[in-house]
């Protein structure tokens, strides 16, 4: 059994400090952060938000060895001492991603399989042709409001609404529902008034449970309430806060991260002119160097333990780098082209159980919108995109590009919500706001409200 040794002294060698993830040096190059970390060690000790401490693992098979060794490693943040005692206070804008919910995220064991059956199981139930259908409705309904204007922003207008969209189809969320879900998921997200916001998503959720209590209907959330795992209400509303918050942050990274590797890189353009759309190349390529959520899948070791000469104290958060892990130089050029074997999804008994979905999403949007837009391209140099600032994801601030204005010529109805069928008629030309250069725009939250009422 390994020693465990004392903590070295603060200022020696051995106690280096804790880089910072929040701020936006961090967002604009985390690569030389995750290389500085790696000079440290597999496992380095980083700071999410002001006064809040974490080690980061940025290791391949460190991240491995924690995503799989559930009898040392549990997902329960209850152990997280720094909560417990104060020193993290529960208005830190990071504690909303990082707090106990009664969901499969933050469960161990038998409690984690049953949770989890509950979703794989119903989602399981949406046929991808299904799904495919809500996807393609949805962005048709997104591209006929921005393609009169000959320019806009694809994340503001596109990447981030297209998920909500899909998302109340896929819950039978009522239409009315819809701002007040946003302004709970963007808040948490932002980290803008987040403990107010997790309240409003929360409550939000139980009115939707209560309602298909009453009136269940062919949805995900009738389909969980009716699962043999016998989900209660409060396990409902914290399983859909997961689903909502793995569909629609992630998601938007991945098909605007998409889009800005295929609208920037050779690699990609010239197969593009050529009419050939390797969207499921570019989705791989963002999954493996820059995956939505590049920080992420928070553990916290059972009992002290000492990993390559690392010691991890028992209630510490480890947070895993799947972008670190992703681009560790043990892992060969051979090992990451063609292949899938990238931690984007996690690994072990915690990893994403709705990657095809998630997937099959991602990729009709991106094909959607280049189909319908053949001529876009990016408003600005791709290197003065700027990005949104966070310990955990891998987002931009906006994707502003520009294209032969268009009239619109889809007219088939589509739906939002279950209750609100909405036709795609051309609205009144609107001038799309490119961002200037490397200034940061407000919230992506702020902006989504913004389309949702029509502003």
């Amino acid at each position: 059994m390994t020693s465990v040794p004392p903590n070295p002294p603060p200022g020696c060698p051995a106690h280096p400090a804790h880089e910072s993830l929040h701020g936006p040096e961090f967002a604009t190059d985390p690569a030389a952060v995750y290389r500085r970390l790696r000079d440290v060690g597999p496992i380095a000790p980083v700071e999410l938000a002001p006064g809040v401490r974490a080690s980061l693992v940025v290791g391949y098979d460190a991240a491995l060895h924690v995503l799989r060794s559930t009898e040392t490693f549990s997902k329960d943040p209850r152990r997280w001492k720094d909560l417990a005692d104060g020193t993290v206070p529960l208005d830190s804008p990071v504690v909303p991603m990082m707090m106990y919910r009664p969901n499969a995220l933050w469960a161990d064991g038998a409690e984690h399989r049953r949770l989890r059956g509950a979703i794989t199981d119903s989602v399981a139930r949406v046929a991808p042709a299904t799904l495919r259908g809500y996807v393609e409705a949805s962005a048709d309904t997104l591209i006929d409001r921005i393609a009169p204007a000959g320019q806009a922003d694809l994340l503001g207008e596109y990447a981030q609404v297209l998920p909500l969209l899909v998302f109340n189809r896929l819950f039978g969320c009522p239409a009315d529902y819809g701002e007040r879900l946003v302004q709970g998921m963007s808040g948490i997200f932002d980290g803008v008034d987040a403990d107010k916001a997790n309240d409003l998503l929360a409550t939000t959720l139980l009115d939707l449970v209560t309602l298909k209590r009453r009136r269940p209907g062919p949805d995900v959330t009738s389909w969980l309430m009716a699962h043999p795992a016998g989900l209660t209400d409060e396990e409902m509303v914290h399983t859909l806060v997961l689903l909502m918050g793995a569909g629609t942050e992630p998601q938007q990274n991945l098909i605007a991260n998409g889009l800005r590797l295929l609208l920037s890189d050779d690699r990609f353009a010239g197969t593009l002119s050529g009419g050939s759309l390797p969207v499921e190349d570019a989705l791989d390529a963002v999954l493996w160097t820059d995956p939505p959520m590049a920080n992420y899948a928070v553990h916290y070791p059972i009992h002290d333990v000492v990993y390559e000469g690392v010691l991890l104290r028992a209630g510490h958060p480890l947070v895993v780098s799947l972008a670190a892990a992703n681009t560790d130089p043990s892992l060969t050029a051979d090992q990451r082209a063609g292949n899938r074997a990238h931690l984007a999804w996690s690994a072990g008994p915690h990893n994403c159980p709705a990657q095809g979905p998630a997937r099959l999403i991602a990729a009709v949007a991106v094909e959607k919108l280049l189909d319908r837009l053949p001529d876009v391209e990016p408003a600005v140099p791709v290197e003065e995109l700027v990005w949104r600032p966070g310990p955990f994801h891998r987002a931009l601030a906006a994707l502003p590009v520009t294209f032969q204005s268009a009239a619109v010529t889809s007219s088939t109805p589509s739906t939002v919500g279950d209750e609100s069928p909405v036709q795609r008629t051309a609205p009144p030309p609107r001038p799309s706001e490119v961002p200037e250069a490397g200034r940061v725009r407000r919230g992506w939250g702020a902006r989504l409200l913004t389309w949702w009422r029509g502003e």
